[in-house]
């Protein structure tokens, strides 16, 4: 009678911890296992990083590291990656190169002074007519008159330096769609991360119960070796996640120009528009767009500008001088000016060669914006679709893990009441990590799917 006391009494005991430990609600057990994914879905609604916002992560999570939200994340790296940093760079070198083309019909002064020593005095009938040593000096100033090349040259180099600005943009908008992504898988992370967590702690739970019923002369060996198998299959698949996330927040790091890892605030991204305002817009206010056609207008005018190399050039040419000591052809002092008119007639060919690279290049040009026009359309048309079918694909990730959750109830509760093997307990716990696995990596796709519909249609960043 004593023994059948403590049976009952361990079978009691241990029924109640490992009903403690596993959520009999399967959407209680549902919302521990997902806490990102406790809102139902609307295909219709853009899912957003804020999911969890306010709540804190795991327990057993990377070393800590400063947060960042999403604009800041975004900003930063638009401000301190190096690629960012090498753009701004170009925007001055090309700014360099139009004042270099400036100078080319700006005034110029310069100051020239020569010695020369002679053998010996030259004299002509007892007349030195020059010294054995003389010292010249003079000043020369010259001023560009007419020179309507340069001043073409001159005005496509500023157009240059503006279309720099534009491809620093444009380069700066690719970190931000870099960042973009490496702060939403950060955030995937951290959910499948979370996902691993709950598994390992339900058989860890799993495994003390086993455990439990062993020691109360009701389980079998066979059990808890199983159980324990599973835990320790658990607590790797948690370290190996653990360093997965370490590594996102190191690469997020980087590209923000950090000296170390960055954690995230998650934080809501912009609804995408429909798809007609999408396409209207990607072709109004993407930065490649309007990049490639301030390249198409820049090649217009140089072939525009062809027939200032066919103009006559005018400089004017000042030189006051000194010479010591004066002959009667070089005085002391004195000064000349000069009109210099230079009218090209004949060069070779050099100038039809150059009008038709120009035309070339114009042409180059313009069949590249239309190859562009057309890929940006296709982005839109894909990434909307990409939306659209990432919101479908999660709505069934997330009933999959509901019901997965489930099933694993129903294993643990049919376990207990010993009609299953903890075989079926242990088949349950793995597929439930999978669907939530299933689910993260359904979230993530469908986060990822709208920021680049926001890139594709030029709302991004």
């Amino acid at each position: 009678m004593w023994r059948r006391f403590v049976y009952n009494a361990s079978i009691f005991g241990v029924t109640i911890f490992f009903s403690n430990v596993v959520a009999a609600d399967p959407q209680k057990l549902a919302q521990q296992q997902q806490p990102s994914l406790a809102a139902p879905p609307d295909p219709h609604v853009s899912v957003t990083a804020a999911t969890n916002e306010g709540k804190e992560g795991p327990k057993e999570g990377p070393i800590a590291a400063p947060k960042v939200t999403f604009e800041q994340a975004i900003a930063l790296s638009m401000e301190r990656n190096p690629s960012s940093q090498v753009a701004m760079q170009e925007i001055r070198r090309s700014k360099a190169l139009a004042e270099q083309a400036r100078s080319t019909w700006l005034p110029t002064l310069s100051a020239n002074g020569f010695y020369t020593r002679l053998d010996s005095d030259r004299a002509l009938e007892g007349r030195i007519m020059t010294y054995r040593d003389t010292l010249n000096g003079d000043i020369t100033l010259t001023v560009p008159i007419i020179q309507s090349h340069a001043w073409a040259a001159s005005a496509r180099a500023n157009e240059t330096a503006d279309l720099a600005k534009l491809s620093a943009i444009d380069a700066k908008k690719q970190i931000a769609i870099t960042t973009g992504r490496a702060f939403l898988t950060v955030i995937a992370q951290r959910r499948v991360l979370e996902s691993s967590i709950h598994a390992r702690d339900t058989a860890l739970a799993h495994e003390q119960y086993a455990k439990s019923r062993l020691a109360g002369g009701i389980g079998n060996r066979l059990d808890a070796v199983r159980a324990g198998q599973e835990r320790a299959s658990s607590d790797s698949r948690v370290q190996t996640q653990t360093l997965a996330l370490e590594r996102t927040q190191e690469a997020l790091g980087v590209l923000l120009g950090g000296t170390g890892p960055v954690d995230i605030v998650e934080t809501k991204l912009p609804e995408p528009p429909p798809l007609s305002t999408a396409l209207s817009e990607a072709e109004r206010n993407r930065s490649d767009i309007i990049a490639q056609r301030q390249r198409v207008e820049i090649a217009r005018k140089a072939v525009r500008d062809n027939y200032t190399d066919y103009l006559p050039l005018l400089s004017a040419v000042g030189q006051p001088f000194l010479q010591t000591p004066g002959t009667p052809t070089n005085p002391t002092s004195g000064w000349q000016a000069q009109l210099v008119l230079t009218v090209p007639l004949y060069d070779g060919g050099l100038r039809y060669g150059a009008a038709h690279e120009r035309e070339a290049l114009h042409e180059e040009a313009k069949i590249q914006l239309d190859a562009l026009l057309r890929q940006v359309r296709s982005d839109v048309r894909i990434s909307f679709e990409g939306v659209r079918r990432a919101d479908s694909a999660l709505e069934q990730a997330r009933e999959a893990s509901k019901l997965a959750d489930e099933a694993l109830m129903l294993a643990q509760e049919a376990y207990t009441g010993g009609t299953t093997s903890n075989l079926d307990v242990i088949d349950a716990e793995r597929r439930s990590l999978d669907a939530a696995t299933d689910a993260a990596v359904a979230e993530d796709a469908a986060r990822q799917a709208r920021l680049d519909l926001l890139f594709a249609s030029g709302r991004f960043p």
